[in-house]
């Protein structure tokens, strides 16, 4: 089977040009907004306000948010969340170029943004798992993923000379129009719907608890959620926080942009490996991938010597691919259709709160136990953790087969 199959499934070419265009605004929006507090009040701590008042609301509705994606037509919860996100991005926008932009109006928007980003993030995950016949989910999500690294690459580079050359208003203005063009690209998609849940009447306190009890009775599921939230807290810390302090003491900050540039290649690599991977334990062998983030983390701390951190990012790079693809394929193949957003809600929720937690423990740790061996405990850990779920046995004989089908199911059409 082609690895480019689901480019044939038309749902899947207007999901994915959806979401590259709004992926290209959000890797400038993020280094626009923060520049335009600096520039507004030069304070670290307004900036961190209002980049809190977004990301807290995100916490806060997320869970709602899968409720709503298992209930509507998901394509229509994307189209309303990028006509809103488009709005909102506008609004800053337009104050920025006024000059009439402050902390408190930037916040306010940012609280608006949270929530209606926490609608669109379960939406958009489990309508992957709609766009293409089962045998080929693990292409559609591994091309998904590969332009991910490609567009983050090419965003941020041009997001860096955009700021420069025209400012922080025109970042924001871009990041605007993205989710307008992204809203068109949603409208475009046509699959079947997944359930009826809002003719039925359930209340959505009824909702989240069926949602709560689909992610705890499926044993891989919440094991590996668990498992992340305390190796994305780790590797926060580790290496986004307390990785560039070594790096100041060490081998320096060009030195610092090679490590993460090798860690993006392996992404890329990792991403074109499983395209062609053919594996029954897929689940375990990706688990397994994220066993060489500890190496890079324990180096950090006792010997930081880039050549071999260079190669260890690498390395880990291509491991943290292989397991994204592995867990979004097991997530749609695995998980009932009707509750897949809210099982990717309590994913998501994991990960957004593992990530504030670890950005601020990192530092006290530090203090108390020095920075290296700060890092060398989180490499330890963070082993202990990955070898946790490899032997869960639920983790460990999950079955990748994809669903017997001898026609093209109805919710993926090909053109």
């Amino acid at each position: 089977m082609s690895a480019f199959a689901p480019l044939r499934h038309a749902p899947f070419r207007w999901l994915l040009l959806g979401r590259i265009v709004d992926m290209i605004g959000n890797a400038v929006a993020p280094m626009a907004l923060a520049f335009a507090v600096l520039d507004l009040t030069g304070s670290a701590s307004d900036l961190g306000l209002v980049v809190a008042a977004r990301s807290g609301t995100n916490v806060l509705f997320v869970l709602v948010g899968g409720v709503i994606a298992d209930r509507l037509p998901r394509r229509v919860v994307m189209i309303a969340s990028a006509v809103l996100a488009a709005a909102t991005q506008g609004a800053i926008a337009v104050l920025l170029f006024s000059g009439h932009a402050s902390i408190g109006a930037l916040a306010a928007i940012g609280t608006v943004n949270g929530m209606v980003a926490a609608f669109a993030l379960p939406a958009s995950a489990a309508l992957a798992g709609q766009v293409v016949p089962d045998e080929i989910r693990q292409q559609s999500n591994a091309l998904q993923r590969l332009a991910t690294s490609f567009v983050t690459i090419g965003g941020t580079a041009l997001g860096g000379v955009l700021i420069a050359a025209v400012g922080s208003a025109w970042g924001i203005a871009i990041d605007a129009a993205s989710f307008a063009v992204a809203g068109l690209l949603f409208a475009l998609i046509r699959v079947s719907e997944q359930s009826d849940r809002a003719r039925q009447g359930a209340k959505i306190l009824h909702d989240l608890r069926d949602g709560w009890r689909v992610f705890v009775s499926r044993t891989w599921l919440w094991v590996v959620v668990v498992g992340f939230s305390v190796l994305n807290m780790l590797l926060v810390g580790g290496i986004y926080v307390l990785g560039p302090a070594i790096a100041d003491e060490t081998f320096g900050r060009t030195g610092w942009g090679l490590l993460l540039s090798a860690q993006t290649a392996g992404f890329v690599l990792g991403g074109l490996l499983a395209l062609r991977l053919r594996v029954r334990r897929f689940l375990l062998l990706g688990v397994i991938g994220m066993l060489g983030e500890a190496p890079l983390l324990v180096m950090l701390g006792v010997d930081p010597a880039l050549p071999i951190l260079v190669g260890l990012a690498f390395l880990g790079g291509i491991g943290v691919e292989i397991f994204s693809v592995a867990w979004e394929t097991s997530m749609q193949r695995h998980v009932p259709a009707d509750a897949l957003a809210r099982a990717y809600s309590w994913d998501i929720l994991g990960s957004i709160i593992a990530v504030p937690v670890g950005q601020i423990v990192a530092g006290p740790a530090a203090l108390a136990f020095g920075t290296r061996t700060a890092l060398v405990a989180a490499g330890v850990v963070s082993l202990i953790v990955v070898v946790a779920m490899a032997v869960t046995p639920a983790v460990r004989t999950l079955d990748n087969t994809p669903a017997a089908t001898t026609e093209e199911p109805e919710l993926a059409h090909s053109v």
